[in-house]
């Protein structure tokens, strides 16, 4: 007897996050997009009321991302940031003794409980550009100029 086909895997939405300090440390800014499975495309860009260092607000804005995916309902998630620190950090990959960043990882890791699958990977700056863009223009910075980005290929 031929075992049932299994369930139909449920759409995978897909997340980038990046956030930025200026000065750093100091304010920080908030980037998100996130696309559901049809192609609906969800964009956030703002300051939040912490202020702290550069892997301050990459940890934030996961935190964020992963709040808005489970918000808008995703269920299997593809989260990708170009921040290294934060995604060895949350898999459980690295470890740090400082405070304030633990407290945030374990957020984060909290956060992806949300999911039936969640999968966080790093990517390279140039392949998280929208989001960067959302992070710089929180804190009134203009979008970096292509001949910067280009240099991360």
């Amino acid at each position: 007897m031929p075992l049932p086909d299994p369930a139909p895997a449920l759409p995978c939405w897909q997340a980038w996050f990046d956030g930025s300090a200026l000065p750093n440390p100091g304010r920080i800014g908030i980037g998100i997009v996130l696309m559901a499975p049809d192609g609906q495309r969800h964009e956030q860009s703002f300051v939040p009321r912490e202020s702290g260092c550069n892997n301050e607000a990459e940890l934030l804005a996961l935190c964020a991302a992963l709040t808005l995916a489970h918000e808008a309902g995703a269920r299997r998630l593809q989260v990708q940031g170009d921040s290294n620190i934060a995604v060895r950090y949350v898999n459980g990959q690295d470890k740090t003794a400082i405070n304030r960043l633990l407290i945030l990882i374990q957020r984060a890791q909290t956060l992806l409980l949300n999911f039936d699958e969640v999968a966080l990977s790093w990517v390279p700056r140039h392949r998280n550009q929208a989001a960067d863009a959302l992070s710089r223009r929180a804190l009134g910075l203009p979008d970096k100029p292509a001949s910067a980005r280009a240099r991360h290929v």
